[in-house]
């Protein structure tokens, strides 16, 4: 037990480093991962992904954090659309992932794949929607944010490849779409990190240290390592040929949900 609870500081090198660099959320990096380090632990079946899925949206909480107060400090956070948008995804993303503890890991599995595929699709072409229309009112806001919440919910993201595309679409600026969107990453892991513990809290099928459909010692081993490895991503996206290496990414990011699909069907 002492040797695979080793390896979840070693993930968190890695995903706060690629979410530093990439600025995407732990999710779709996070996720993968942990399902295939559950599975090869025996947790049980029917719990693999809604654990893997809880866990990373607990870290998220504190890695959006440091996230968040960057691009404030520069400036680049819409507080307004931050404001208007947070309590769809509060509702959205609470109320997706108490629907999605209840769904078999199977169908959980399918769903995350498809959105993952999505995902790396979209940083291999390097997608930016060309503005076409402004921002909606409040209305309009609020049923973007419980769109964009309940997706998040399904894949323990922080929503960044669905809002800022978003943004765009709706004539933000690159840099105040990338800010507000990682401040928007706050409201939606805090809201899926209770909604997994929530739907786990009664399930007595869970392995030992669970918190809900929160795996402790993995949420405590990726927390400690990411926050320091996060800030080392950002400063080398300044340094490094971002595009590129986003673009390969993307690819790893389409391999690895086809291992998972591959685990699946299997």
């Amino acid at each position: 037990m002492t040797i695979w609870w080793l390896t979840y500081p070693l993930l968190g090198i890695f995903g706060g480093f690629v979410a530093g660099l990439f600025g995407v959320g732990g999710g779709l990096t996070l996720v993968p991962f942990m399902y295939m380090l559950f599975v090869a632990q025996n947790f049980p079946t029917d719990h693999v992904m809604h654990l893997a899925l809880g866990t990373s949206m607990a870290t998220i909480v504190f890695t959006s954090i440091s996230s968040m107060r960057a691009h404030h400090a520069h400036g680049a956070v819409r507080w307004d659309i931050v404001r208007t948008m947070a309590p769809g995804l509060v509702l959205g993303t609470f109320g997706g992932s108490l629907v999605a503890g209840q769904v078999p890991t199977g169908p959980m599995t399918a769903i995350f794949v498809v959105i993952v595929y999505y995902a790396s699709l979209q940083m291999m072409l390097d997608f930016k929607p060309h503005a076409h229309r402004q921002m909606p009112g409040n209305l309009g806001r609020f049923v973007a944010g419980g769109v964009i919440g309940v997706i998040s919910s399904l894949v323990a993201a922080g929503g960044g490849f669905l809002s800022v595309p978003f943004m765009l679409f709706c004539n933000v600026a690159i840099h105040n779409a990338v800010g507000t969107s990682s401040a928007l990453g706050f409201p939606i892991a805090v809201a899926g990190a209770v909604g997994y513990i929530v739907a786990g809290w009664s399930d007595s099928g869970l392995p030992a240290y669970s918190f809900g459909y929160v795996y402790l010692p993995a949420f405590i081993g990726i927390v400690a390592m990411s926050i320091l490895m996060a800030p080392v991503g950002a400063k080398l996206a300044h340094k490094l040929p971002v595009k590129q290496l986003k673009r390969a990414f993307g690819g790893f990011l389409a391999l690895l949900a086809t291992k998972m699909l591959h685990s699946l069907i299997g």
